[in-house]
């Protein structure tokens, strides 16, 4: 038995069909570590509330934390990490795509004086092209634009020592890109590379409009790039205005036997200018909208319940 404790944080969301398989999978890889696993229950309809209940019932190293509605995945790890009482803190998701067995490999990283062991995707077989590209150009274009470069093809399937968790506890600012925060603070970091498997039961809760929220939030959190580019784009669509001009002028002049009015030009140049004026506006109110939420400073989350927390 180790002289270690190890907390999992598991945000669940309708995940019934998942709950029983995960917590036989995770008794087995976990059976020499002393434990605590933590679902927090991010406002689910269907039965798994209650499964979880049971178990808990049963088994008190196993918890729960139930929000009286849905606030979101990222939402649900916060309250997570508040809670865990581990010397180290691995969160994974209930749906057995990112695999349990690999838990051991992490600690055992961790052990070894890794502070962050992120769970790597070897291969994404499960996935479909947009899913894969989708991922794929989001860090590269986080990347590009952050200060602090954040490893490609990792999730929330991650080991983060105490220090860490504390950390991130501290932080004052209310919305929290986890995957951006946890690489910020520089701690050594090591990885462990599995293949991305099948889910077991249900359906993904991350629908098209919820991955680009995501992006959105990743890369206003972590860059001010956006706000640089508007202006470079400012100026660029200004340069094309005037070189329009000098070309307008030169032809009426010099070319006037030629020179056609035309509607195609006028309205190129009202569509284009008009789009360069949507974007900029568009991005300067996302920055707007985080500065309106910080302001409010509402909770991230509302606890209905907790079981066999302290």
């Amino acid at each position: 038995m180790s002289q270690f404790f190890v907390s999992i944080v598991i945000p669940v969301y309708n995940e019934e069909g998942n709950i029983s398989r995960l917590l036989e999978k995770l008794s087995e890889v976990l059976l020499n570590f002393k434990y605590e696993i933590i679902f927090i229950n991010d406002g689910s309809k269907d039965k798994t509330t209650q499964l979880i209940k049971k178990e808990t019932s049963e088994k008190p190293n196993i918890k729960l934390i139930s929000f009286y509605r849905n606030f979101g995945h990222q939402e649900a790890l916060t309250c997570g990490y508040l809670y865990t009482q581990g010397d180290c803190v691995i969160s994974i998701d209930a749906d057995m795509q990112d695999p349990p067995d690999i838990i051991p490999e992490m600690i055992a990283k961790w052990q070894a004086g890794a502070m962050i062991v992120y769970a790597k995707r070897e291969k994404r077989t499960t996935d479909n092209w947009f899913k894969k590209f989708s991922a794929q150009s989001f860090y590269k274009l986080l990347n590009y634009i952050s200060d602090v470069p954040i490893p490609e093809d990792v999730g929330d399937f991650r080991l983060i020592d105490k220090e860490v968790v504390n950390f991130i506890n501290k932080l004052p600012e209310k919305s929290k890109f986890l995957r951006g925060l946890v690489s910020w603070g520089g701690f050594p970091s090591d990885f462990v590379y599995f293949n991305r498997q099948t889910r077991h039961s249900g359906h993904t809760h991350y629908n098209i409009a919820k991955m680009f929220n995501l992006a959105l939030d990743g890369i206003t959190s972590f860059s001010t790039k956006p706000l640089q580019l508007a202006t470079y784009i400012g100026f660029l669509s200004a340069s094309i205005g005037f070189l329009g001009v000098l070309y307008a002028i030169v032809g009426k002049l010099f070319l006037p036997a030629y020179w056609i009015t035309g509607w195609t030009a006028l309205f190129v140049g009202i569509m284009f200018l008009g789009g360069v004026q949507l974007i900029t506006i568009g991005i300067i109110g996302e920055y707007i909208s985080k500065i309106y939420k910080e302001v409010q400073k509402r909770p991230n989350y509302i606890i209905e319940e907790k079981i066999n927390i302290q």
